[in-house]
């Protein structure tokens, strides 16, 4: 079957590769905390982001989607570029960035869901719902471990990431069944 919608095509594409790139970027994050908890917590998120990227695959092969090799190289260099920088820009910046790109990636799955279901199709609701929200609990892991941090206000007013900003609208304490989630993540 043939997914006739150019946009949705794209960021499906471009899901799957930045999965690889988060998941090599959550390599050396873990590889470069002291803390032994913390390196459990972050190969675990790692290995979400491995799950995640198998789970778009699914959804590439149900309608045929090729994998992108530009896509592949590029978010290949960008994971080991990350993963590398893990171990010389200290402790604070890998927890903020990571935070901040995980707030961002929970939309994502939230708009393929809306694109699949303004084409009729709601066969992928609750796995495209499941791998939002383990995003969102992916950027609220990140910010815990920074929301007290002196540097936290400087970064948040630059980045426009942190304990009083969000990109996007989920609030796990108040979160809604996938059904009713059509709201989450609206442009």
């Amino acid at each position: 079957m043939t997914l006739n919608h150019p946009e949705l095509v794209d960021l499906i594409k471009k899901a799957y590769s930045a999965e690889k790139a988060a998941a090599f970027a959550y390599q050396g994050h873990a590889a470069s905390v002291k803390d032994e908890t913390e390196k459990k917590e972050i190969r675990q998120i790692e290995i979400d982001e491995w799950f995640h990227r198998k789970e778009v695959l699914q959804i590439m092969n149900d309608f045929d989607i090729p994998i992108s090799k530009y896509y592949e190289f590029k978010f290949y260099i960008i994971g080991k570029v990350i993963s590398a920088s893990c171990h010389i820009i200290g402790w604070f910046m890998p927890f903020y960035f990571a935070g901040r790109l995980e707030s961002g990636n929970v939309c994502e799955y939230f708009r393929m869901k809306q694109f699949f279901n303004s084409l009729g199709i709601i066969t992928y609701d609750t796995m495209l719902y499941e791998m939002g929200i383990k995003e969102k609990e992916h950027e609220i892991y990140f910010l815990e471990k920074i929301k007290t941090n002196r540097f936290l206000p400087y970064y948040e007013k630059y980045f426009s990431w942190g304990n009083n900003q969000s990109f996007n609208n989920i609030d796990l304490d108040k979160k809604y069944p996938v059904e009713n989630s059509n709201h989450y993540c609206k442009k």
